[in-house]
């Protein structure tokens, strides 16, 4: 029972299976993507919701110090990324960690990994279509269009507004909804529209997305060039005092809405069939894309803190318009939400063509009824699992709670990312030929050194917690947990001689996890068994490697 559970593909299977489907006929993709397309697309990814909304919550918990947290998360990301670039240049197929971790660790860790990318895509794009549609909505005012307030809100947020006795609009929307059957009609409708869109967008080409996707990136990034030059002007240095207003406590506070930003570099590698040279041009466009997007989150971060004062970010969704707005420079204010815009529907769309591309890669193995891995006869897209994809996001995009946590989304691709830096580990020696490899840095001469001064400035939270360990909070138990299994990683990493980027990349990405609130945690595990269950129906039985290894 535990064998076939775990059963392994090789790379070489891999490739078979791409090769057969390769051959047969409408089933091969086309190969349109570059380097510079793919460093687009993770830009496009990246360079969303993160930076024109859920920067503003992070910058009031963690003051101008935030940045710190940005340059954390972004080197998290890095050694990630390395481990994503060392998995594609062996595995050049499209379906991301779920591929990886068939080879890694197996059908059913394989399987988890696929549930937890599809949570990760679908959650994070109906936040994202929720921030299009307020962005949208300031929009359409700026030019005197106003929507009904019953079509740009959700019932519960409307209720609960109207209750609390404001007068914004979802207050508005309860008073002015029509009613049928007894029941208000309060729906997100612009949110559905553009998820629609998007979806008809991703389900033609992958050429026409790529270019659509090109075009929006450099339209956000030429407004973003302008924040930070127009607002350097504006900077009072005295705005940085306190640095680290809640300590680095308050700094961490943060991380899931920071993480929130950097997730999608990962969704490039979805598309690696879909790229004219894999091997050399999906690690080149991870990293690039990165980078790229780092430098730009530090920087904006620094302008728009100096620019107002952190305590003033509190309940700010819109905190790139709210600073020029604060210093009276409303105009700004209306390109940005433009900007904002642009940037949701990139986003939108990076995630929209990534998560049908797992879908498929999970039905090629008969993980998945096939019709999710067949593609259109004429634009060579996941036709079912685009359209599945687009009504996953779109109907709950509709009426769900604007509310909807962000860690759902981030927990999601940690757990991802932990199991690629892990599953590094466990391939075998490159081949001479590979055109990317790790750097070969050894544990043993670095982990050492690096578990000593975690430990340092850890151990008056691990002493005190330890003192106190029967009445000690959820954190400070997941904090213990996680201290003992940095020590066991460390200790099994210098036996073995492992290079320490992914050995780094796997406890970073740990240590996040932590930080992530006890009720996300429920909701997930909540679907990762859900998802067991839907595996123990049907994907064990049908499973293609299940019936190959009987053969």
């Amino acid at each position: 029972m535990l064998d076939n559970l775990f059963r392994k593909k090789t790379i070489a299977q891999l490739k078979q299976t791409a090769d057969h489907f390769e051959a047969a006929e409408h089933q091969h993709m086309k190969k349109s993507l570059n380097v510079r397309d793919l460093t687009m697309m993770g830009v496009a990814a990246v360079i969303g919701a993160g930076i024109f909304s859920t920067i503003g919550d992070a910058a009031f918990k963690g003051g101008p110090g935030v940045i710190l947290l940005f340059i954390i998360t972004a080197i998290t990301c890095g050694f990630t990324a390395l481990c994503y670039a060392e998995f594609s240049a062996r595995i050049p197929l499209s379906g991301s960690a779920y591929t990886y971790s068939y080879v890694a660790f197996g059908e059913v860790l394989a399987w988890i990994i696929g549930w937890a990318l599809i949570l990760e895509y679908a959650i994070g794009n109906i936040v994202v279509a929720i921030s299009w549609s307020g962005y949208f909505n300031n929009m359409l005012k700026a030019v005197n269009i106003h929507l009904p307030a019953w079509l740009i809100s959700d019932g519960k947020t409307a209720k609960a507004a109207f209750t609390a006795g404001l007068t914004n609009i979802p207050a508005q929307a309860w008073k002015t909804a029509p009613v049928l059957g007894g029941m208000r009609i309060i729906m997100n409708l612009p949110a559905f529209v553009i998820v629609v869109l998007v979806t008809i967008l991703a389900y033609i080409g992958i050429k026409e997305s790529k270019r659509s996707a090109n075009a929006m990136v450099v339209v956000k990034l030429v407004i973003l060039v302008l924040v930070i030059g127009v607002g350097v002007f504006y900077v009072n240095s005295d705005n940085y005092t306190p640095f680290l207003p809640n300590g680095f406590t308050g700094v961490l506070s943060g991380v899931s809405a920071v993480f929130y930003a950097y997730i999608g570099f990962d969704a490039i590698s979805t598309t690696a069939e879909e790229c004219k040279n894999p091997q050399r041009d999906m690690p080149r466009g991870m990293l690039y894309s990165l980078l790229i997007c780092t430098v730009i989150y530090v920087v904006t971060a620094l302008v728009i803190t100096g620019m107002v004062h952190y305590s003033k970010f509190q309940h700010v969704t819109d905190p790139l318009a709210f600073v020029f707005e604060a210093i009276n420079k409303p105009i700004l204010g209306k390109i940005i939400s433009f900007s904002a815009v642009v940037a949701a529907t990139s986003v939108m769309l990076v995630f929209q063509i990534g998560q049908p591309r797992i879908w498929m890669s999970m039905s090629r193995d008969g993980l998945l009824p096939s019709r999710f891995g067949k593609l259109h006869h004429k634009y060579k897209t996941p036709a079912f699992s685009t359209i599945i994809t687009g009504l996953i996001v779109a109907i709950p995009a509709l009426f769900i709670d604007a509310n909807i946590v962000t860690e759902l989304t981030s927990i999601g691709t940690l757990f991802a990312f932990v199991l690629v830096c892990g599953g590094v580990l466990r391939l075998p020696k490159a081949a001479p030929e590979q055109k990317f490899k790790l750097p070969y840095i050894n544990s043993r001469y670095v982990m050492p050194l690096l578990f000593g001064v975690f430990l340092f400035f850890a151990w008056d939270k691990f002493h005190e917690t330890y003192r106190h360990l029967y009445t000690a909070g959820y954190r400070d138990v997941l904090f213990m947990l996680f201290v003992l299994l940095a020590f066991c990683i460390s200790v099994y990493a210098i036996w073995k001689q492992y290079t320490v980027v992914p050995v780094l990349g796997l406890l970073c990405c740990l240590y996040l996890m932590i930080e992530i609130p006890q009720q996300s945690w429920m909701v997930f595990i909540g679907w990762m068994l859900f998802g067991l269950t839907i595996y123990g129906i049907y994907g064990y039985r049908k499973s293609k490697l299940r019936a190959a290894n009987a053969e």
